[in-house]
């Protein structure tokens, strides 16, 4: 008889989004995307941090500051390295599961890609109008996006 009681696909795949967002290197907020063909395979991952080439030494992490003084300019978020590791081809279909709700230059890339849902951890910036501006998009597009469901179980990785 087989075993019962196994992870879920979604508990699966956002484990894998949490675990990737483990990698990034910014103090303040860790993301990780896993995008996921129609087939339940794994295309991609991704995490925020600076574009291959830019030394997580040299540029800044700082939250405040001016414009060049801070992270904004220069972190790549999760979804669009996500995408943008992909080498197979097209993401038409896919799946995207992220640690956090994707921002509005993020759902830019998610609709231009062909990604057609979304599944996220938490939406901590609710109600702003970075946020709204992403949903408004993602209804437009007939992206589908929906709140991971927590199942309770807890998960260990001992390495």
């Amino acid at each position: 008889m087989k075993r019962q009681d196994y992870i879920s696909w979604d508990e699966y795949f956002m484990g894998i989004a949490i675990l990737s967002g483990e990698r990034s290197k910014d103090p303040n907020t860790q993301v990780g995307a896993c995008i996921v063909g129609s087939d339940n395979r794994i295309l991609s991952v991704g995490y925020n941090g600076f574009p291959n080439g830019c030394s997580d030494e040299l540029f800044p992490w700082a939250r405040e500051g001016s414009d060049l003084e801070t992270k904004y300019p220069f972190v790549a978020h999760s979804e669009l390295n996500a995408i943008l590791n992909y080498r197979g081809g097209s993401l038409e279909e896919s799946k995207l599961y992220v640690s956090l709700f994707p921002c509005n230059e993020c759902a830019k890339a998610i609709i231009q890609a062909g990604i057609k849902t979304v599944i996220y951890d938490s939406d901590k910036y609710e109600g702003t109008p970075m946020n709204i501006a992403s949903k408004r998009m993602f209804d437009a597009a007939g992206v589908e996006y929906k709140q991971y469901v927590h199942s309770g179980r807890e998960i260990k990785i001992d390495v």
